[in-house]
């Protein structure tokens, strides 16, 4: 059966699961450059294969479009433009704030927040057991689900208490495909001006609040500093890109790897024996469990040809690490979880120069989050059957509603 030559639409995960959808493998055989119907009605070059996924994430003839700003609008009536996320900077000013922002992310410099996730990891298990009814427990709602913005609020800066304000803006965001222009305007706008007044109060604390150098903070001062690399628009940019890369996917992904691991116990229990196989765990985990489903839109700067497609300046390219991750031609056997698997080049994280930021700091918390859950409860197993867990769907980032467990 062939494809068809008309647009298809993106593929989705089947039901109860988190992807990636089966289609892909279909299309890195027989079509691995496609143009596709997007969820929000434009059009855009799926590309499926690891090889093309990993060139399109450092090729100069893409770029990430404004959120604000695509698709297009033209005419007096088309709104101005949002400040750019760090995803979305460009030339000389991306340089300019990833000199000064990347090295805070990089391992050593992150190692100060290992022994404060360990805390905030085991405070949250201790509290999941005192509060359980009848021996079993959400996972998700007492640990997947708290623990990644307790840890992006103590790097970053953000107030937990603030959580009601910030939240709903930045979840809208992330299922922005199913959102009008308007509708996606209204929470960036609102998210940036969250994070303006946040820096102002920052501003009038100084350096003796509670935060004491927070990483905002440590922005601040380097935008004050005469001849500094950043201005305080990049500052408030750099809220605004951790809150919408840094909550809802590791949220996400760390309940799908448990759940991977809950229903893997073979691995599991080799984990729980051999606990310095947890960080290669943790890579495998991120190229099987996938953190994105399509939602990576770049644009043509220039006309080019790719796999006998005609890409035109203008159009959205959509690489997809979802399916790179388990294309055969880079991965031995992908689609079984290997969790000794090395090397593992995944582009979980995307590649090059706009590769994410805190990559190191969900590794981190992935591996001490399981560290803890098995030192903790060793004998933890999931109280349902997999089959019959609810989802939660409503946006790419599928990932289990609840995770009822025993130990």
């Amino acid at each position: 059966m062939s494809l068809p030559e008309t647009l298809i639409p993106v593929p989705e995960a089947e039901p109860g699961t988190a992807g990636p959808p089966c289609a892909y493998a279909r299309l890195r055989t027989e079509a691995p450059v496609v143009k596709a119907q997007l969820p929000n009605g434009e059009t855009g070059w799926l590309i499926s294969r690891y090889e093309d996924v990993r060139a399109a994430f450092a090729d100069r003839r893409l770029v990430r479009p404004l959120l604000s700003a695509w698709p297009p609008r033209e005419g007096d009536d088309a709104p101005p433009p949002a400040l750019p996320t760090f995803l979305e900077m460009t030339g000389e000013h991306h340089e300019r704030v990833r000199r000064t922002v990347l090295p805070m992310f990089g391992r050593k410099r992150l190692e100060f927040m290992a022994p404060r996730i360990r805390s905030m990891a085991g405070e949250l298990v201790d509290a999941m057991v005192a509060g359980a009814d009848g021996g079993t427990a959400d996972l998700v709602a007492s640990y997947a689900d708290p623990l990644p913005l307790r840890v992006l609020c103590e790097t970053v800066g953000l107030p937990y208490e603030d959580r009601d304000v910030y939240l709903p803006h930045t979840l809208a965001l992330l299922g922005a495909s199913g959102l009008t222009m308007d509708e996606v305007l209204a929470a960036l706008n609102a998210l940036q001006d969250y994070a303006g007044d946040l820096i102002s109060r920052k501003e009038k604390e100084g350096t003796g609040g509670d935060g004491g150098e927070d990483y905002i903070r440590l922005l601040l001062a380097e935008s004050r500093r005469p001849g500094g690399e950043l201005s305080r628009d990049d500052v408030v940019s750099f809220v605004v890109t951790m809150l919408m890369a840094g909550y809802k996917t590791n949220i996400q992904h760390t309940s799908n790897a448990l759940l991977v691991l809950l229903t893997h116990p073979d691995q599991l229990r080799m984990l729980r024996e051999e606990p310095g196989r947890i960080p290669t765990a943790v890579d495998e985990l991120l190229r099987y469990v996938p953190l994105m489903n399509a939602i990576n839109i770049l644009v043509a700067t220039e006309d080019f040809t790719l796999h006998g497609q005609h890409i035109r300046e203008g159009d959205a390219v959509v690489p997809v690490p979802a399916s790179a991750n388990r294309d055969p031609q880079a991965f031995a056997d992908p689609d079984r979880l290997d969790l000794t698997r090395t090397p593992n080049a995944h582009v979980a994280f995307g590649h090059g120069p706009h590769a994410c930021t805190g990559a190191h700091l969900t590794r981190m918390q992935l591996a001490i989050a399981i560290e803890v859950l098995l030192e903790r409860l060793p004998g933890i197993e999931l109280a349902a059957a997999a089959e019959t867990l609810p989802w939660d769907e409503s946006t790419p980032l599928r990932a289990p509603a609840r995770l009822p467990v025993r130990w």
